[in-house]
């Protein structure tokens, strides 16, 4: 049995530490009730803190069942991610930046072979041995409303250095320039275009994935949700809350389910306009004279007039529009002349043509 936890949050380190005692006492005296060894010496503490000011964590003494002291580490890595007390992910981001460095720098000696690279082959190798190594656990500190001015300074001197090793020039170029004739993405808009291909990617995961039941209501489809999950936190807590969940869960806040042409319900014979073909009826409109549109507007207001007198009819309006690719989709529900119901929905990335069946089901809904 390997990494297992004791988890403790309190607002006094004395709490933390009288809880973790207590717990690992307990697991200690049931593993060697069953005849299992306690490797003491792996053991780790390590304290989270949001304090800004300087954070000592006291030392768990734990003499009376190892004759030892265990004392907080400055670091703690866990899966290959590197975490501190502040969970800014600095030393994170150092390590692998110092490492995907190192790999450039031993990538400059392929260019002394005798079969030199092209400069594709070397943005080729570039982006599948180095960018893999510097967006190792990107998610973790890159989201909205983070500070990222010290984590992309380190990043653009690794991508300056790829691209004067790409296209062989000096160091005295700027590097915009030469990652533009490098045929290299700025990093930063690299790490966008990432995380949101990311944050969509979130809407196909299963329904009882753990990131699934972190998010709203409207994704989270279980009848039950997290603790933890951003539907059962306050507005001002959803606000002050920064990280990837609250990111992804904005992002598919704008996602509908797609038009699919295609299926089997819009083949003929299949349709509703042949199955409930007496309860369907078109009124087209032409509007290149004035005198064609005041007789379809009469006859709309006569339509009106007829079904709000009918004691079981209910009389439902909605249009929808695109402007700025933003869509929206409104629709009014009438009985005998009264407003019972009024919808509006804004949405973007979507087509006319789901904008109008979106508000036709908001109607009917």
């Amino acid at each position: 049995m390997n990494d297992r936890f004791f988890i403790s949050q309190e607002k006094s380190l004395d709490k933390i530490n009288a809880h973790i005692f207590c717990s690992y006492n307990t697991i200690f005296f049931l593993l060697e009730q069953f005849g299992l060894i306690v490797k003491h010496g792996k053991t780790e503490v390590f304290h989270f803190s949001r304090l800004h000011g300087l954070f000592n964590p006291l030392s768990l003494d734990l003499s009376c069942i190892r004759e030892s002291i265990l004392y907080p580490k400055d670091s703690w890595r866990y899966l290959g991610f590197i975490f501190n007390k502040k969970l800014n992910f600095c030393q994170h981001i150092k390590y692998y930046s110092n490492k995907a460095l190192s790999t450039v720098k031993c990538m400059k000696m392929l260019g002394n072979l005798i079969y030199r690279l092209l400069p594709y082959q070397k943005c080729l190798l570039y982006r599948i041995c180095i960018l893999s190594i510097i967006l190792y656990g990107f998610l973790l500190w890159y989201y909205n409303k983070v500070p990222l001015s010290y984590l992309l300074n380190e990043l653009n001197k690794i991508q300056w250095r790829a691209a004067l090793w790409i296209i062989s020039v000096f160091h005295t170029l700027l590097s915009i320039g030469i990652e533009t004739i490098a045929g290299l993405i700025p990093i930063h808009l690299h790490l966008c275009k990432m995380s949101g291909r990311h944050q969509l990617w979130t809407s196909m995961l299963p329904y009882n994935h753990a990131i699934k039941l972190l998010l709203g209501k409207r994704h989270a489809l279980l009848s039950y949700s997290h603790h933890l999950s951003l539907e059962n936190m306050t507005s001002k807590q959803q606000q002050k809350i920064k990280s990837f969940i609250v990111d992804a869960n904005n992002c598919l806040d704008g996602i509908f389910s797609s038009f699919d042409s295609l299926n089997s319900k819009f083949q003929p014979g299949l349709r509703l306009i042949d199955i409930f073909s007496s309860c369907l009826s078109f009124h087209k409109a032409d509007y290149h004279s004035n005198e064609s549109k005041i007789a379809h507007c009469n006859k709309l207001n006569e339509l009106i007039f007829n079904t709000s007198l009918e004691p079981n009819t209910v009389v439902v309006v909605l249009d929808a529009s695109i402007k700025n690719n933003i869509a929206t989709s409104i629709a009014h529900v009438y009985f005998f002349n009264n407003l019972l119901k009024k919808t509006l929905y804004h949405a973007i990335n979507i087509t006319s043509m789901e904008a109008e069946l979106f508000a036709i089901r908001c109607g009917i809904n």
